[in-house]
């Protein structure tokens, strides 16, 4: 079976290379494009054009698929099953009807909760306890098409952004390894999502990073590690600097009386920011200006101490 894959990060790269060591005969591998970064706006190539370059696939990197601009390939390639993660572009209806045994999603959510481009964070941001990858054959709407498999995984209170990523990448690859097998098998599934139970993922802004203390501490919390290690959440230290935030712990202490955003207290991990309804521990941080580092080396240079206010910024209110 030819399997035309499509994906762009780390998440997208795992499934690719779970798919080249099962033996999958991987006709091409397309990318976006090398994208600038750093000071000097040196071009970096994607996770997957790297290791599809190592592995001798090949790369192909089109500007854009409209009007039939992708045909050409297409044709030539002729896969049996298109693969697609994490791409960040929207397909065209002529590739997405092109393969015969469909243009299959590994989307990392179940759906049809956390339809978009962020599913990951706003589930680890609503405080959910389990999430997943759904494989799923591509239509002409947002993550819309219908169910082929979900493998799904358990959100720990602590974890972040970070660990539920590196595991839905697992989860993903092993979702993609079942549809080929299914289909080697003429045995493919399809179930209609029901929109009724549908919800947006948008895309992480600027000011959903922005720590509210007057929430609860839970969602506090679940804001801190829906965002770490990146995009990172932050708040504004009585001096106007951003204080990204990055580590947090739940505390169940209520320390009644205190403002939320009041740095309430410190211990030998950190310090305590009174919520809404009790207190956070902070253990990590990011100062402006400075590299990561522990919320207890924060409080020992006297960049932080108890009475200190944490906040949003007047020209943000």
């Amino acid at each position: 079976m030819r399997i035309l894959f499509m994906g762009t990060p780390d998440f997208a790269k795992a499934i690719l290379e779970s798919l080249y060591e099962s033996g999958e005969e991987i006709c091409g591998a397309v990318t976006q494009p090398d994208k600038p970064k750093g000071r000097g706006y040196r071009l970096v190539p994607s996770e997957v054009k790297v290791f599809a370059e190592e592995h001798g696939i090949p790369v192909f990197q089109p500007a854009t698929m409209k009007d039939g601009a992708f045909a050409g390939v297409l044709k030539e390639l002729d896969p049996d099953m298109i693969v697609v993660a994490a791409y960040g572009k929207i397909l065209p209806s002529y590739i997405l009807d092109y393969p015969k045994l469909g243009c299959i999603n590994a989307h990392a959510s179940i759906l049809p909760k956390y339809r978009g481009a962020s599913p990951i964070q706003r589930a680890i941001m609503d405080g959910e306890r389990e999430t997943g990858v759904t494989a799923m054959y591509m239509d002409e709407g947002l993550d819309t098409g219908d169910i082929i498999l979900c493998e799904k995984i358990a959100i720990g209170e602590n974890d972040d952004f970070g660990t539920v990523h590196d595991n839905l990448a697992a989860a993903g690859s092993r979702a993609i390894l079942e549809v080929v097998r299914l289909a080697k098998q003429g045995e493919l599934p399809r179930e209609k999502q029901d929109p009724s139970l549908s919800c947006y993922a948008p895309k992480i802004e600027k000011e959903d990073r922005i720590l509210d203390f007057n929430e609860s501490a839970k969602r506090v919390h679940d804001k801190v590690r829906a965002l770490s290690p990146f995009p990172r959440a932050f708040a504004y230290t009585q001096d106007g600097k951003a204080l990204q935030i990055t580590a947090t712990r739940l505390t169940g202490s209520a320390q009644d009386g205190a403002l939320p955003g009041t740095v309430v207290g410190t211990d030998k991990e950190g310090f305590f920011v009174k919520c809404s309804d009790g207190t956070i521990l902070v253990t990590e941080v990011i100062p402006e200006g400075k590299g990561k580092m522990s919320a207890a080396d924060f409080v020992r240079g006297r960049k932080i101490a108890p009475g200190d206010i944490l906040g949003i910024r007047p020209d943000n209110e």
